[in-house]
């Protein structure tokens, strides 16, 4: 089972997210079995400062679970590396094969040709195992316009669009947009996660700019069931 976290923010100003990313984790640690791994989908830190990675830290050993934690725009890739070295695939029943999508400097992302051409690779190794492809930002628009304008580079979310479908990914989940929304990559199912942080953007679509609302927190869960691949969202 794969415990799917998600912008946690931890050293933002507003709200409490250390308190909020415990209270996820204290949720977690009830569920039976436990998880096999922990993937955390970026924008772990606020401030990209190493005493937020290390606070981050604390806060997920109660888990006791390998972390995969993948950079998001808020993020440093290599202070973050530094922060989790474990490897960035879970190479178990279910592979996850995580993307860094950042854009240094920048609120977009990107992949570039020669992590795509990796991801290819590695999805071809497979052996007919289910595989979740992760990153920050979601390769579908969500129809709210600041979002998706800070969303996913279009030419990298076509080119993984192919990559999904000749390897038959069984899932592409995301963060970055801090609530769960779900759509297709061509045939490849994409879920969002929410952020365990109790702020995000109120759902207005198609609307210009953006409200911040004090909304419930969450989670996902990726699981192998009879039917292959089911996913559930944990609200807090």
């Amino acid at each position: 089972m794969i415990l799917q976290l998600s912008d946690p923010h931890i050293g933002a100003p507003d709200g409490d997210p250390e308190g909020d990313l415990a209270r996820a984790v204290a949720r977690a640690r009830e569920l039976a079995p436990a998880p096999d791994v922990v993937l955390v989908s970026g924008d772990l830190s606020e401030h990209a400062a190493p005493g937020e990675y290390a606070r981050v830290r604390e806060l997920l050993a109660p888990l006791d679970a390998p972390i995969l934690a993948l950079p998001g725009n808020h993020d440093d890739s290599a202070m973050l590396r530094e922060a989790f070295p474990a490897t960035t695939h879970a190479d178990g029943p279910i592979r996850v094969l995580t993307l860094d999508s950042r854009r240094p400097g920048r609120d977009d992302g990107a992949l570039g040709a020669e992590q795509l051409a990796r991801l290819d690779a590695d999805l071809a190794d497979g052996d007919g195992r289910p595989a979740i492809v992760a990153l920050h930002h979601p390769p579908i628009a969500t129809g709210m316009p600041f979002l998706d304008d800070i969303g996913l580079d279009p030419g990298d979310g076509a080119a993984l669009r192919e990559i999904a479908a000749r390897h038959r990914v069984a899932r592409i989940v995301a963060g970055h947009v801090h609530m769960t929304a779900q759509g297709l990559l061509g045939a490849t199912p994409v879920l969002t996660c929410p952020s365990t942080w109790r702020l995000r953007a109120r759902l207005r679509l198609g609307a210009p700019g953006y409200e911040i609302e004090d909304a419930p927190a969450g989670f996902a869960l990726h699981v192998l069931t009879d039917g292959g691949l089911t996913s559930h969202v944990v609200s807090l």
